[in-house]
């Protein structure tokens, strides 16, 4: 019965958290805290404080450490199903019409409109990294960066993870 109201607590605001994590968390709090009872509001606010401080998405390490307290590993896996299932379902049903459509001059005059909204959206995303790099470690530095990247990604093939774990040794020693 525990692995149900788990999958019902977390679920429920997986279907009704529209926003992603930070908007379903008032919902987890209402089933974790009010409507099972697994959790004080002390405890629960020290679950959201230790989730914010890790990295990924904040509904899944909920779930995931709360399922785990309330009933183990199983708990934990049935709850983080349950946070990713609404979303799994519909990405599915909406990759199946989109399937089944594929050859329909719409659906190619839809995607053929997509991508360049997806370049400008990846581009102003990138133009905002640099700004912001730009205000908070000076031009030079973000030259450096910018430049090294550049070299490394496109030049020598270097894998963009690699270049990513050294601008952060850079920036830990240099910065």
């Amino acid at each position: 019965m525990v692995y149900w109201e788990l999958f019902i607590a977390f679920f429920i605001p997986g279907i009704l958290g529209y926003g992603g994590g930070p908007a379903s968390i008032p919902l987890v709090e209402n089933e974790v805290v009010s409507r099972f009872g697994w959790m004080t509001v002390q405890e629960f606010s020290e679950v959201l404080a230790l989730g914010n401080s890790l990295p990924g998405p904040i509904a899944t390490k909920m779930a995931g450490y709360i399922g785990y307290d309330v009933a183990g590993v199983i708990g934990a896996s049935v709850s983080v199903f349950a946070t990713v299932a609404p979303s799994l379902v519909l990405i599915l049903a909406l990759l199946g019409i989109l399937y089944r459509y594929k050859n329909s001059p719409k659906v190619k005059r839809m995607t053929l409109y997509i991508r360049p909204v997806i370049g400008i959206l990846l581009g102003v995303m990138a133009w905002n990294f640099f700004s912001e790099s730009y205000i908070g470690i000076g031009f030079w530095q973000t030259a450096i960066l910018a430049v090294a990247s550049y070299f490394l990604m496109e030049r020598i093939k270097l894998h963009p993870a690699f270049v990513i774990a050294g601008a952060l040794i850079y920036g830990g020693f240099l910065l």
